[in-house]
């Protein structure tokens, strides 16, 4: 009688054992946000890229976007490239 009950129980196996275990995982779900409380709402965190630009706008707002250097006024302040730094300057 043995070996009719442990093959009956080996080819029903998978038809046992998944609802046993998805009440085990029903109950320990529902039983950690029990004793956890209820989640609470978060708020989306923003990305680096977007607290770069809100950033960049606030120090903006107090500028005039009209007033800007020129290129020429910027390369002055332009490090010579390396290569160059050995060869005598053409004027």
């Amino acid at each position: 009688m043995w070996p009719v009950v442990w093959t009956a129980m080996r080819t029903y196996a998978p038809y046992v054992t998944f609802p046993v275990a998805f009440v085990v995982g029903a109950v320990g779900y529902h039983l950690e946000w029990f004793i956890r409380g209820t989640p609470k709402p978060r708020e989306e965190e923003k990305s680096t890229m977007e607290l770069r630009e809100e950033r960049k706008l606030q120090e903006q707002v107090g500028m005039d976007s009209t007033q800007v250097l020129s290129l020429k006024e910027k390369l002055e302040f332009t490090p010579k490239a390396a290569l160059n730094r050995n060869r005598p300057e053409k004027s």
